[in-house]
């Protein structure tokens, strides 16, 4: 067979001399093998540039090594950088990862649920879309894969892993209130759980250090966070309709078009003298650094959510789901105050 493409496993075991049930063995697990055994195989990959099927070898196991990741939109930074963590922690630990979108869309979502589950498998590490997420199909794929939830805590899976929105949002707010007017809070109409928890702790925060809270709500729907920022940015300021000069977004994105909205109408945003209007977010994603001015934020522990996410799927992987404690426990990490220019 030289200079003739090897098409599957059998070929390459009749050209390097190595057994099928061998070969079958390696690929599921090089460890299984003796270390010798181990060489051969590597060796002759290498001489035959063979390269097997994981999908086809995958469907033929009880047990897969693929790991499902759902997002609802991984355009978001935040869920991009959340995939990237977690992608590369699955291939560490010998896990094939395999990533859907949403795309904001509960119909994708549903079919994204359909293929991951076709696909059998090891488990799942799926953020929701939430309030837009047909329920009942999502619960019915937890049901049949292994599953843990992070970010949209959908009351679904094995256990949940996010943040603590009512931790990180009062810190925020106390130093807002401590170092300028107290802040109005600029949502849109939420798309998941966190929105509405993250409006609550700032209610309750306002009401505890002794402020009315003020609700600015934008108009519009959708993913295209800094479209409606910038957007109801602009009628906000140009109305001269905001509460107050500082202004707290309940995320980044929707920060970074409110302060497209103010430089375009001519209001400097930040601290020092001149400036229009302080403007803070949440998230810390991984552009907030680079606005003009750079974004006060909240950072919420990204590493610590996608390792534990996949700890503790592994952990039901591994039939160690006692250790795991509540049957479906919620595990919270708590964000940090990121002091920038904008505020």
């Amino acid at each position: 067979m030289a200079g003739k493409r090897i098409k599957n496993m059998e070929e390459f075991a009749e050209v390097s001399g190595i057994s099928r049930p061998t070969l079958s063995k390696y690929f599921q697990d090089p460890e299984s093998v003796r270390k010798t055994t181990r060489a051969k195989v590597e060796s002759a990959l290498e001489q035959f540039d063979y390269r097997p099927n994981i999908f086809a070898i995958n469907q033929n196991r009880k047990l897969t090594k693929t790991i499902g990741i759902l997002v609802p939109y991984l355009a978001d930074p935040f869920f991009a950088e959340m995939v990237r963590l977690i992608e590369r922690k699955c291939i560490e630990a010998g896990y094939w990862p395999i990533v859907f979108s949403a795309h904001g869309d509960r119909e994708l979502e549903n079919n994204a649920l359909a293929t991951l589950e076709s696909l059998r498998p090891a488990g799942a590490l799926i953020a929701p879309l939430g309030r837009g997420s047909d329920l009942d199909v999502v619960r019915r794929f937890a049901d049949e894969v292994p599953t843990v939830v992070f970010d949209s805590n959908v009351k679904v899976g094995k256990a949940f892993v996010g943040s603590n929105n009512f931790q990180s949002i009062p810190l925020i707010v106390d130093y807002l209130c401590r170092s300028g007017e107290p802040p109005c809070f600029f949502e849109m109409p939420p798309v998941n759980p966190n929105a509405n928890k993250r409006r609550e702790a700032y209610v309750q925060a306002m009401e505890r250090f002794g402020h009315e809270p003020m609700i600015v709500q934008a108009k519009g729907g959708g993913w295209d966070f800094e479209q409606i920022g910038l957007e109801e940015g602009s009628r906000l300021i140009s109305q001269r309709a905001l509460p107050t000069n500082t202004v707290l977004c309940t995320n980044d994105r929707l920060a970074i078009g409110l302060i497209t909205a103010a430089y375009q109408n001519g209001w400097r945003v930040g601290r020092g003298e001149g400036c229009a209007l302080r403007v803070a977010g949440h998230d810390d994603h991984p552009w907030s650094r680079y606005t003009c001015p750079p974004l006060t934020t909240v950072s919420q522990d990204y590493k610590s959510i996608a390792e534990h996410s996949l700890q503790t799927l592994f952990a039901v992987l591994e039939g160690r789901s006692d250790e795991l404690g509540a049957e479906r426990p919620e595990y919270l990490f708590e964000g940090k105050l990121v002091l920038r220019s904008s505020a």
